[in-house]
């Protein structure tokens, strides 16, 4: 494990081969503040190789390690513990342990910057208990994507003159949850309004399970896509007499997520709690 200059930010990547750990680690090697000092990856084959090596961007002198708490262990002993000073993590992993790996990071005294989507409603709240009672920010963030934030927003002011919307998330198919939770995300503002949606004028009948969506208490509907080709997409679609209203975003290449992973980095080690979604830290 490297140890950063003092006035640099230290950064570990959990997922560090993936897509999304991989865009990081470039975002990250190409910034001013930040400095990687670790990388963890699962595959135990990788165990010790150069992380920079292993992505074709030369020597990083940062080793891969599948060790997730002896990583941290490690980095928490040699980082800066005051206030403000400690290192960052940012994780890309899977939803089976995404909740694990940001208590064992929030208990190491290493701030969480999570990426990774499937969290359930339970373990938000358990980790907000947790990371204020340690003083420890902490960032779940469904979507690091501005645009993704200006059409929740969107979204979320539209619900106000619309009783019926839809909402359609598009991803690869190599993403392991569904719905996303950046559409989960976006039903939740339009939901703070305390209304209900799409008020059945039918008994509908579904000759194929679920065609019509996964449906939240509120009435509205989600669906989600899975192809290869995609990268992340979503749409919002309103209805009302006469007229539809339809809000969509596409993100092309991962590299659009990064200036809002560095700005979370950047943020998070003044917080003393967990922070839900990127609109909080704008």
């Amino acid at each position: 494990m490297n140890q950063a200059p003092s006035n640099q930010i230290p950064v570990i990547v959990a997922g560090a081969l993936g897509k999304m750990g991989s865009e990081v680690i470039r975002a990250v090697r190409a910034s001013k503040d930040c400095e990687l000092v670790g990388a963890i990856e699962s595959l135990s084959d990788k165990e010790g190789k150069d992380v920079g090596i292993e992505l074709g961007l030369g020597q990083f002198d940062v080793a891969l390690s599948s060790d997730f708490e002896g990583c941290l262990c490690s980095i928490s002993q040699t980082s800066n513990k005051e206030p403000g000073q400690t290192a960052v993590l940012v994780d890309f992993t899977h939803p089976r342990v995404v909740f694990e790996h940001t208590r064992t990071a929030i208990a190491y005294g290493v701030n969480p910057v999570i990426g990774t989507t499937g969290l359930t409603p339970k373990q938000l709240n358990e980790l907000a208990e947790f990371s204020e009672k340690a003083s420890i920010g902490t960032a779940v963030i469904p979507n690091f994507s501005v645009g993704m934030v200006l059409l929740q927003q969107a979204a979320s002011a539209a619900a106000r003159f619309y009783d019926h919307a839809e909402l359609t998330e598009l991803h690869h198919n190599q993403k392991a949850d569904a719905p996303s939770g950046t559409c989960i995300k976006t039903a939740e503002l339009m939901e703070e309004l305390g209304k209900t949606f799409n008020e059945l004028k039918v008994d509908e009948n579904e000759s194929l399970d679920c065609c019509r969506g996964g449906k939240r208490p509120s009435g509205l509907r989600l669906h989600s896509l899975r192809l290869p080709g995609l990268v992340a997409h979503q749409e919002v679609l309103f209805g009302a007499p006469g007229e539809t209203y339809k809000l969509r975003h596409d993100t092309i290449d991962r590299s659009a997520y990064m200036p809002g992973v560095l700005l979370t980095i950047r943020k998070i080690r003044k917080l003393n709690c967990l922070v839900y979604g990127l609109e909080r830290l704008l």
